[in-house]
């Protein structure tokens, strides 16, 4: 018997809320990636929800897209200057309590609690754009990245949210000013040589090492349906998804369907 899944997300329910201003996002992401011809493609539990689902996974609440390296800083002003007045970008460039490396639309007429994200400017609900560049080496990617990622949020102000001691806090930040010129280096040598041989493995920086991108199953793109509306997709999202999640079609059991966020804490204005 096939199961229904409208029981997470019922219209009307707050989780039918948050997905359709996450899709809201999303669409205006996407309206103004096309008019300054800026490639991306929906990523993650997007992707996979447009395949699996035809829209949102039912108990998803979040979106995700990726784009190249080589276009986010693009993308990031065309954002900062298109996006309608309800959302706003945010990076470490717009906020400095953003210690991720990556990229953020916000919805300024929601709240979503999240404690890591307490000293945020936006508290909203958001749309996470990652950045992926070719690299070589997978194990000297990961050890890098173990380093930077560790560097890079402290740096951000990741210890003044997350730790409660202030002499962690301290100790930690002072490390990863000693460390970070080193692992910011290396990263980029790493992605000077993956784009000098022309390498077609791509990686995202702070993300899940065991994940396998392959630049030929991205491009060339091709568009899916989300929502009842067409986005930007991996042109071979089979094996993509299957790089990244194996058996993607299998729906896993009631007890690992998680959210991120705590509905009860979600408002609207």
């Amino acid at each position: 018997m096939k199961e229904d899944f409208s029981k997470y997300n019922p219209e009307g329910s707050v989780l039918r809320k948050v997905q359709l201003r996450l899709l809201d996002m999303l669409i205006a992401v996407d309206t103004i990636c096309r008019k300054n011809e800026i490639p991306y493609w929906i990523e993650y539990g997007t992707l996979l929800g447009a395949v699996r689902h035809g829209g949102f996974i039912p108990w998803d609440d979040d979106i995700d897209i990726a784009v190249m390296e080589k276009d986010y800083k693009r993308l990031r002003c065309a954002l900062i200057k298109e996006l309608p007045e309800q959302f706003v970008f945010q990076d470490t460039t717009t906020d400095p309590y953003a210690f991720f490396y990556y990229g953020r639309v916000r919805d300024t007429k929601s709240y979503c609690y999240y404690p890591r994200f307490a000293k945020l400017k936006q508290q909203g609900l958001w749309l996470d754009i990652f950045r992926y560049t070719p690299y070589v080496s997978h194990r000297f990617r990961n050890l890098v990245d173990f380093l930077f990622r560790r560097a890079y949020h402290e740096k951000n102000h990741y210890g003044d949210v997350e730790y409660n001691s202030s002499i962690r806090k301290s100790v930690n930040k002072v490390i990863a000013y000693m460390i970070y010129p080193f692992t910011w280096a290396a990263k980029e040598f790493i992605e000077w040589l993956g784009k000098k041989t022309n390498s077609q493995q791509l990686t995202r920086w702070d993300s899940h090492p065991r994940a396998i991108y392959k630049a030929s199953n991205i491009f060339p793109l091709t568009e899916i349906e989300f929502e009842g509306h067409m986005f930007f997709a991996p042109g071979n999202w089979h094996e993509h998804l299957t790089g990244i999640y194996g058996d993607y079609m299998k729906v896993p059991p009631p007890e690992k369907r998680e959210q991120i966020l705590d509905m009860n804490l979600v408002k609207f204005y």
